[in-house]
């Protein structure tokens, strides 16, 4: 009953201070290292798809400039959407490195452990390796094609998105599943919380990526959401999907994080 006490308070007061956003980022601007391989084709089109749940990342916005995070960083889907600075190591790999050069990508998949191969000779997202398989044409910014795996350096960065986050609604009744996309600043989420306009507010779990459900009857309710991401950042969007909302839509706040 407290907690509920709380969440209630912090709603009024979101709703007093709900374009104000305080930017303080959880990532320092360290940097870190890895490796990086690459997929998906000189087009991109085999990222498609993927773990965080982004379908067709043309339309969504993250074109090809994505990867998919091993297990050490991909942190069961929480990760989707982060954002990652990521230089080749030339100091190490000048044979296949490209100098001077660097590429920002949004981590959009998971690239699974291989444990038929060890883990440097071809298990390169084995647990503890920390690694991103770039969508190719990413990776062909930063370093040659031939060399196929190379040493990186990779740091956190905000995301920079256009426009507000937004909310693609799917599944089907009593089972409300919420693409949460287009997230500026940290570019993942925390918590989600829900609140219909004949119903009161409600935790909405992580169901896959960047897919929240609630299993509640939310038919023919306009629809208001808290959103903090992993900043603990917190955004109140009032009435942002209206009554007649039918599943496959997607609705866009008036509003994003930094």
């Amino acid at each position: 009953m407290e907690v509920f006490k709380s969440f209630k308070l912090f709603i009024i007061i979101g709703m007093c201070f709900m374009h104000e956003i305080i930017i303080v980022h959880s990532f320092d601007g360290s940097w870190n290292y890895a490796h990086a391989t690459f997929y998906g084709g000189s087009d991109a089109s085999g990222t498609m798809g993927g773990a965080c749940g982004y379908g067709n990342l043309y339309l969504y916005g993250y074109g090809t400039n994505t990867a998919a995070l091993s297990t050490a960083i991909f942190n069961d889907g929480a990760s989707c959407g982060q954002c990652y600075k990521i230089v080749c190591d030339y100091n190490n790999d000048p044979q296949w490195c490209r100098p001077g050069t660097s590429v920002t990508i949004t981590a959009t998949n998971y690239c699974p452990p291989n444990w038929a191969q060890d883990s440097n000779a071809g298990g390169w997202c084995n647990p503890p390796r920390t690694h991103f398989d770039m969508a190719q044409p990413a990776f062909q910014q930063i370093a040659i094609y031939s060399g196929g795996i190379v040493p990186v350096w990779y740091q956190r960065v905000s995301c920079v998105k256009r426009g507000g986050v937004r909310i693609t609604l799917n599944g089907f009744s009593y089972f409300n599943l919420m693409l949460i996309w287009n997230v500026g600043g940290a570019g993942s989420i925390q918590q989600v919380w829900l609140k219909g306009s004949t119903s009161g507010w409600q935790g909405c779990q992580r169901n896959w990526g960047a897919n929240w459900m609630s299993t509640s009857l939310l038919n023919y309710q306009s629809l208001s959401f808290v959103i903090t991401n992993t900043d603990y950042q917190n955004l109140y969007f009032q009435d942002l999907v209206p009554s007649w909302w039918v599943f496959g839509q997607t609705y866009e706040a008036n509003g994003n994080f930094y």
